[in-house]
């Protein structure tokens, strides 16, 4: 326990991640209402539309209209996915978004082939020429991500000595090209992570890269999105992603039900009340997550969204 942090970062990523899951297409106006509302949370990194295919991704058809909708936020960075040149050309022409430039591979060739129609061979043998457009445009690469990192649903069990070896040759190609890698994002894709798992992974990429700091993408498909933060914390990590009412999941995972992020209020609630720090507002984060299941109109996983928070509670007995 002596490894907690005091303060965690959270990324959210609801708006991008769980719109782009849904069948019915959520109307633009609807999904600018809720972006502008996690606005005003606390949050201080909202990652809003994906720039993609919108045959492959329906609801990603208006992410320009929807940006045009952002209200900006003092200290908020509003940012966006790309997978393509295409789709990073998109996101910089809007000229609204905070632009990060991200080095990406898969540990699993499978489902990288699923999801980019290429080999993990060949996604490594693209990262010099998405680093030579991100410096073009000046735009700045601090981190990387690594998908299927616990595990993949077509290709089995991920060990952490496959993640550290894909974290060394995507640190390498970094550095070889004058770009050092201050993050690295290990994905639990496919809801494959455990407490233990999460544990074995960290260790062993902090064993091989104690400077680097991690940061943490967790779905909730088996019920482990909290137990496996909970995990993280005791490993130190203070960076995660996570998504509003358990929104989301990745259509292109292979699971028959849903597949959502860590809920971000469940995670805001934990850290509450282990008093680690988070600048988010809760109660306003509930309202939110209320407010996205509205606009999918269907019920979505949150647990601290039906059950409140206890702080609340608490004042409400001591008035009592």
């Amino acid at each position: 326990m002596s490894d907690m942090p005091k303060s965690i970062r959270i990324r959210e990523e609801g708006p991008r991640e769980g719109f782009q899951i849904e069948k019915n297409f959520i109307s633009t106006e609807r999904k600018i209402e809720f972006i502008n509302a996690l606005g005003k949370t606390g949050l201080h990194h909202i990652q809003t539309v994906s720039f993609v295919d919108p045959r492959r991704v329906p609801n990603s058809a208006d992410a320009e209209a929807v940006v045009a909708g952002i209200i900006p936020v003092p200290g908020v960075h509003f940012t966006a996915l790309w997978l393509n040149d295409k789709g990073f050309e998109r996101a910089l022409a809007t000229k609204k978004l905070h632009m990060e430039g991200g080095l990406n591979v898969s540990a699993s060739d499978a489902f990288l082939k699923r999801n980019q129609n290429r080999t993990v061979a060949e996604q490594l043998a693209s990262l010099p020429a998405s680093i030579a457009l991100y410096k073009k445009h000046n735009v700045p690469i601090e981190g990387g991500l690594i998908s299927a990192a616990f595990g993949c649903n077509f290709q089995g069990d991920v060990t952490p000595a496959r993640v550290v070896d894909l974290a060394t040759q995507m640190i390498d190609i970094g550095a070889g090209e004058g770009v050092t890698l201050k993050r690295l994002n290990l994905a639990d894709t496919m809801g494959w992570a455990t407490p233990m798992g999460v544990k074995r992974v960290v260790g062993a990429v902090r064993e091989k890269f104690p400077a680097l700091e991690l940061c943490l993408h967790l779905h909730d498909t088996r019920g482990m999105g909290v137990a496996n933060a909970f995990a993280g914390l005791e490993m130190g990590v203070s960076l995660y992603d996570a998504a509003c009412a358990g929104l989301g999941g990745c259509p292109f995972a292979g699971h028959a039900g849903a597949a959502g992020n860590v809920c971000t209020e469940d995670l805001v609630f934990m850290c509450d009340e282990m008093g680690i720090e988070t600048g988010v507002n809760l109660q306003a984060l509930i309202e939110c997550a209320a407010l996205a299941e509205d606009v999918v109109g269907h019920p979505l996983p949150g647990s601290v969204m039906r059950g409140g928070s206890l702080k609340r509670l608490r004042e409400k007995l001591q008035a009592a």
